[in-house]
């Protein structure tokens, strides 16, 4: 097995590791993040940079794979689901994030599925495509140091009295309250790239439901 595909085993198995920290039950905060967080997001970083990795010495050194070419989307979907899965459990983040994720990506899955029994046709990745991907990593590995959550930053407010008379407001300070806005946003174009890179890839293997 080349060091590829070895870098991709190893982003799986770091996974279940990472779905097993919180169970650890690792008390304490830094700056006010669960050193929980701190760790998970640490994980997902490094199995990240992995992802990065075993791509480039893929092509640069001529090691690219047909095991390689299933395992590594198989591997990076694991990844970014049980992140997001996780960070639903925290309630860091609504529900539905995951589940249109999901649904694109159940629907890509079988139009390449379509496209392998039809002389291997390739659909080209847009560039809503390469958004999604950055943004979606960037987004999960903020929002695990973020210490508010998805959009809590339209409750937001740094007066302690207007704070203190609402059970809707959330007190922030100025910084907090930017980091919130950036985490949010990001993870929302995220979101708004899978649905459009989605449908961008429906379009272009539309063909493929033809009948011959």
């Amino acid at each position: 097995m080349n060091l590829p595909n070895k870098l991709t085993i190893f982003r799986i198995i770091l996974v279940p590791i990472m779905v097993i920290i919180p169970f650890l039950n690792i008390q304490g905060e830094i700056l006010g993040v669960p050193i929980t967080f701190l760790i998970i997001d640490l994980i997902f970083i490094i199995a990240s940079i992995t992802d990065k990795l075993d791509g480039s010495i893929a092509r640069s050194k001529n090691l690219v794979t047909t095991f390689g070419k299933f395992l590594d989307p198989i591997a990076d979907k694991i990844l970014v689901l049980a992140a997001l899965i996780m960070l639903v459990d925290f309630n860091k983040i609504p529900a539905w994030i995951p589940i249109i994720i999901l649904f694109r990506e159940f629907i890509v899955s079988g139009y390449r599925l379509i496209a392998s029994q039809n002389g291997g046709k390739v659909i080209a990745a847009s560039i809503w495509g390469k958004i999604k991907t950055v943004t979606q990593m960037v987004a999960i590995i903020l929002i695990f140091i973020d210490k508010y959550n998805f959009f809590d930053f339209i409750r937001a407010t740094t007066d302690v009295v207007k704070q203190t008379g609402s059970s809707f407001l959330i007190l922030m300070t100025g910084p907090e309250m930017i980091f919130n806005i950036i985490t949010s946003v990001l993870l929302l174009i995220s979101v708004i790239a899978t649905v459009i890179s989605g449908i961008d890839y429906l379009k272009g293997g539309k063909e493929l439901l033809k009948d011959k």
